[in-house]
């Protein structure tokens, strides 16, 4: 990869096998610090356990950019900048979106995913406070239950709200891909999709599949390939001794059924990796 077209950059990219696995993201970081890397990029998986590999690195003179997942530590002391998707505008746009489609009225559910993923509780947050506000006649008759890390964890949990409210749900929102994707297999499994208004989040071929059969009326997009080409840009440019701001934004939109096939969607949710990826 060639920053601002000029050097060229070794990745090495690593991850946990499963993307619950905290301890296993909290050694890789310890371990990029003890062979001396030039510079991290992170997505941390829990917005506190991370805290002190990433000062340990920084400490150690590795500079960290943390990207997609926010972190509870100090910008511009404990690491670099962050590189992300304004995830409580996301919520909030899902929120619109969901709010709209109801007319203003009916029963929702908000699936959430798991504790300690920084990024998915903003977006909750922002889908929460904005229907609160914007639909008060929208009522929120399940926002505690959480769909865990994988499509499998989802499906399951969907499953039992489905059963639990399918008599009486109007609207679903999910704020990552992996909920997403759970709640849209127990949608189509109760013969509920297509019914049910839902608004999922992120994208992936099967999701997009179902918005565009109307099976989901919305997919809240961030735009990842962005989002990751700025956190390696960023953390070439601290190398290399650059002043950075605290916080980049790399934006967010939603996806319809009438919009999907605009070429500014289809860079969001089916985009061309040919042109990222070595040949």
């Amino acid at each position: 990869m060639n920053s601002s077209g000029a050097r060229k950059v070794e990745i090495i990219w690593k991850g946990p096998l499963k993307e619950d696995n905290t301890e296993q993201q909290i050694n890789l970081v310890r371990t990029f610090v003890s062979r001396k890397v030039d510079g991290i990029v992170l997505a941390p998986l829990d917005k506190t356990a991370l805290v002190r590999p990433v000062r340990e690195a920084t400490r150690n003179k590795v500079p960290v950019v943390i990207f997609d997942s926010g972190l509870d530590a100090e910008v511009g002391k404990d690491f670099a900048t962050y590189v992300a998707t304004d995830n409580y505008r996301g919520g909030v746009l899902g929120a619109k979106r969901l709010g709209e489609l109801l007319g203003g009225k009916g029963k929702a559910i908000l699936l959430r995913y798991q504790v300690g993923s920084e990024s998915t509780m903003q977006r909750e947050n922002g889908f929460l406070d904005t229907m609160k506000k914007e639909f008060p006649d929208i009522e929120l008759i399940s926002t505690d239950q959480r769909a865990g890390a994988t499509e499998e964890q989802a499906f399951q949990k969907s499953q039992n709200l489905l059963t639990r409210f399918k008599n009486e749900v109007n609207g679903i929102f999910c704020p990552n891909e992996s909920s997403a994707a759970g709640m849209l297999g127990a949608l189509i499994q109760a013969k509920l999709n297509g019914k049910v208004k839902f608004v999922g989040f992120d994208a992936s071929e099967k999701l997009v599949q179902a918005l565009s059969k109307g099976d989901i009326d919305g997919l809240v997009l961030q735009n990842p390939i962005n989002m990751a080409y700025l956190a390696v840009k960023s953390v070439v440019e601290q190398i290399n001794g650059g002043q950075l701001d605290p916080y980049v934004d790399t934006g967010v939109q939603v996806a319809t059924p009438e919009n999907m096939n605009t070429q500014e969607m289809r860079e969001l949710h089916s985009p061309d990796l040919s042109k990222w990826l070595d040949k």
